[in-house]
């Protein structure tokens, strides 16, 4: 077990939000920010990545209740009340924003969601779903493990793009391993779920496969197949 206080200072959450800002700081960097202390045998940034990994995203957090939360190990009621208090403000300060968040590229999706992949040690999936104009409606992380296709269903995906109304989805998912180069079943499942899209009249337009600090568009990845 380690403190906080015992990593470099080029390490330490606060630290790192005060010299390159929040934005910089992975989801459970800042989640460990609002616990502040750990208990005897955990820090605050062992417990953020277990609350995360065991919620599997951070939308899971703010359907917690205030017990839900303060029962979990290493929170208790008062950093409960902070952690929902955060994510209530967050809230709000999302709906009174003017301008949205636009996918465009390949390259806007890695910047999206490049915090809460890279440095799991094991392969998620997450799924964008967007408006009509490609402003993001909201991101799920849905399957935790490898892209099994039997494992990953349609259903959990499009059950939530029928929730937000959303027009089109981009599925993401990482390799540990640090190679971007999509596998058959990568394929394969991206195959099955435009094929559901398409059922569905929500179309599934990418599949970016991101590997540390790069990335592969699977729909770019097979338009240069077809040229070969």
């Amino acid at each position: 077990m380690y403190l906080i206080k015992d990593l470099p200072e080029s390490e330490r959450p606060r630290e790192r939000l005060e010299k390159f800002g929040a934005s910089a700081l992975s989801s459970y960097e800042l989640l460990a920010i609002l616990l502040r202390t750990g208990t005897t045998n955990l820090s605050a940034i062992e417990i953020a990545k277990t609350m995360i990994f065991e919620f599997k995203d951070l939308g899971a957090l703010r359907d917690k209740t205030l017990n839900e939360l303060a029962a979990f190990r290493g929170v208790g009621k008062t950093k409960a009340i902070i952690i929902l208090a955060a994510l209530e403000l967050g809230k709000r300060s999302l709906s009174d924003a003017k301008d949205l968040i636009h996918i465009a590229t390949p390259a806007d999706v890695f910047h999206l969601v490049k915090d809460d992949v890279v440095d799991l040690k094991q392969e998620v999936l997450i799924a964008i779903y967007l408006d009509l104009k490609n402003q993001l409606i909201a991101k799920k992380m849905l399957f935790v493990g490898g892209l099994n296709q039997s494992l990953v269903h349609p259903r959990e995906i499009f059950k939530y793009a029928v929730k937000y109304s959303a027009y089109s989805i981009i599925l993401v998912h990482n390799h540990p391993s640090g190679d971007p180069e999509p596998s058959n079943q990568d394929l394969e499942v991206t195959a099955i779920m435009q094929e559901a899209g398409e059922m569905m009249q929500i179309q599934v337009i990418d599949h970016i496969v991101i590997a540390k600090n790069r990335y592969i568009s699977i729909k770019d990845y097979q338009k240069l197949k077809k040229r070969i």
